[in-house]
């Protein structure tokens, strides 16, 4: 297995890196770190030809080489250097050519306000990745845990949600970590909670929540633990905050229905969740990556 991060020498860059660390040694996958350059048309005549792609890419090489050696010795690392126009097309192709199973990146920009505030990298991997997108925290960089502690997955019925529920499994499997199934039924206004009809969304919520749970244990070790919460609340940073999160523990969520298959596109109950959670978030795709969707 393999993990790419998209690297900067910044702070957020750091983050991403401090999670990619943690997510590799969970699962015992080897680090990618990856930088993607500009390619040197965007410098014209300010230096001798070739010489702007000579200096980037030395100082992009000095910036991989200090990261990949804070990159603890049990995990395998390499590094790489891509050049393209937009950072997030390069790193999408990064991760197509490495066969990489999850990108992960910092996902705040480097402000002041919010855990997340989502940069333009970021934004725009959201809304075209091909596969998991695993999203650092403001902070991360700064966390003693080094694997993760317990993967929750937020579970609604709409299309994708199957294969949410299989890749969090995978995940905790993988990881020896428990798995926390939140249902979201209680929020979705298919099932009463819009219309006033609080009661109906809940038995539609506890259904929901027993049908999960059994999909999860029936495919999980027994050892692993397996666990269920409904989140009510009359909005979702309510009822998200509700829920009891510690350092190394993560979320997964699915990507919105607007997507085209086999890519991601943020819903709103996602981008309402990144305004309050403090813990990374992993997107996942509708549908599955194949190898027809290289590039």
């Amino acid at each position: 297995m393999r993990l790419i991060v998209g690297y900067l020498a910044t702070p957020s860059g750091d983050d991403g890196l401090a999670l990619g660390i943690r997510l590799a040694r969970t699962v015992g996958a080897q680090l990618d770190l990856c930088i993607v350059l500009p390619p040197d048309k965007l410098m014209p005549g300010l230096v001798p030809a070739g010489a702007y792609d000579d200096i980037l890419t030395g100082q992009a090489r000095i910036w991989l080489d200090a990261a990949a050696a804070r990159v603890p010795e049990d995990v395998e690392v390499t590094t790489h250097i891509s050049v393209h126009e937009s950072f997030a097309e390069g790193l999408i192709e990064e991760a197509a050519r490495l066969q990489a199973e999850l990108i992960v990146v910092g996902a705040a920009a480097d402000g002041l306000i919010g855990r997340y505030s989502i940069g333009s990298v970021t934004n725009d991997l959201l809304h075209s990745a091909p596969v998991p997108l695993a999203l650092a925290p403001r902070g991360t960089r700064h966390s003693k845990v080094e694997r993760v502690r317990e993967v929750t997955c937020a579970l609604g019925r709409r299309k994708g949600a199957d294969l949410l529920l299989e890749t969090a499994v995978r995940a905790s499997a993988a990881a020896g970590t428990p798995l926390r199934l939140v249902s979201l039924v209680a929020l979705d206004p298919t099932f009463g909670s819009l219309r006033g009809d609080a009661e109906v969304a809940r038995q539609h919520a506890m259904e929901h929540a027993r049908e999960t749970v059994a999909i999860a244990r029936a495919k999980l070790p027994e050892d692993v633990p397996v666990t269920s919460v409904i989140v009510e609340g009359p909005s979702v940073e309510a009822a998200v905050n509700k829920l009891d999160w510690h350092d190394g523990d993560l979320i997964m969520v699915g990507s919105s229905r607007l997507a085209a298959p086999r890519r991601l596109f943020l819903g709103s109950t996602a981008a309402k969740m990144l305004r309050v959670l403090e813990v990374p978030m992993v997107v996942v795709p509708r549908e599955q990556f194949s190898e027809d969707d290289l590039p």
